[in-house]
């Protein structure tokens, strides 16, 4: 009885689901790779007139890039003129309710901290140790690879109204027509898209950003392995998927495998017909 219990433990075992490894903060990053560039945004206020509106209008550059510190990575941003804000940091933990924490200084200096969740391509961060009797947020909208929309919304504290927009930019990656589809080579830091290229024992690479630069700078022998992998990866598995399709045909009943027509041929078409398709 003792074996047959230890067999079925193991059998048990055997079948158990692999414990889950928690993503690094570059893993966890990654799905932001979109706003890594310079952006030229417009802002303007809200709940407010038209002309109020058009009195308060701003333009602002604002430049997202990687930061590396041994295992650990974050994301700075800056704003250059912006009205409301100056600069700040993006991480990653691994709190399921609120992986995400944007701290951003303001142009009077002072920090606002923010946390929340990425729910399919909206970034929603709700305001840490904001002013008493207010609930306040900001929203990044993942419109599309060169554009995007964050607000600032408030509501009473305590209650389940609906937020008011306070401000709202709008902005378009610089250099980057609306139209144009992102296409190019992976960073081999981050895994974004690559724009800058990089050398490492004269075989060439690239990064998306000043930050992966200065990282795959600090360690080309790990990326450039890395990036070595995942292409010879990539093309053995493009050969695999090419190649396990032929044997499929050995069990495809006849009539599929020779093809449209196959039941009203004779025998000896029907086999020579499938041999042909079957390239044997």
């Amino acid at each position: 009885m003792r074996i047959w219990s230890v067999v079925a433990l193991a059998i048990l075992a055997i079948g158990a689901d692999p414990p889950t490894r928690s993503p690094s903060a570059r893993e966890g990053l990654q799905p932001l790779n979109g706003l890594i560039g310079t952006w030229k945004g417009t802002g303007y206020p809200e709940g407010v007139s038209k002309d109020e509106r058009a009195v308060g209008m701003w333009t602002e550059t604002v430049t997202w890039g990687w930061v590396f510190k041994g295992n650990d990575a974050w994301l700075t941003v800056e704003f250059a003129k912006g009205k409301h804000y100056d600069r700040g940091e993006l991480r990653f933990s691994n709190d399921p309710a609120a992986p995400f924490r944007l701290t951003l200084t303001t142009q009077d200096k002072t920090t606002q901290t923010f946390a929340g969740r990425l729910v399919d391509k909206t970034l929603t961060l709700d305001r840490i140790g904001g002013p008493a009797g207010q609930d306040q947020r900001l929203v990044y909208s993942l419109l599309h690879h060169n554009r995007h929309l964050y607000r600032f919304e408030s509501r009473p504290a305590g209650t389940q109204l609906a937020f008011s927009k306070k401000f709202q930019v709008g902005a378009t990656k610089e250099g980057m027509p609306f139209a144009d589809v992102p296409k190019g080579p992976e960073c081999v830091v981050s895994g974004g898209l690559g724009t800058s290229k990089v050398s490492y024992m004269g075989k060439d690479y690239y990064v998306c950003c000043f930050g992966c630069r200065d990282e795959f700078k600090a360690n080309p022998e790990k990326y450039a392995k890395e990036a070595d992998r995942k292409a010879k990866d990539g093309k053995e598995g493009a050969l695999r998927s090419g190649g396990d399709m032929l044997p499929l045909i050995a069990f495809l009943p006849l009539s599929v495998a020779a093809g449209p027509g196959a039941a009203d041929r004779p025998a000896g078409e029907l086999v020579g017909s499938a041999r042909r398709d079957g390239g044997g």
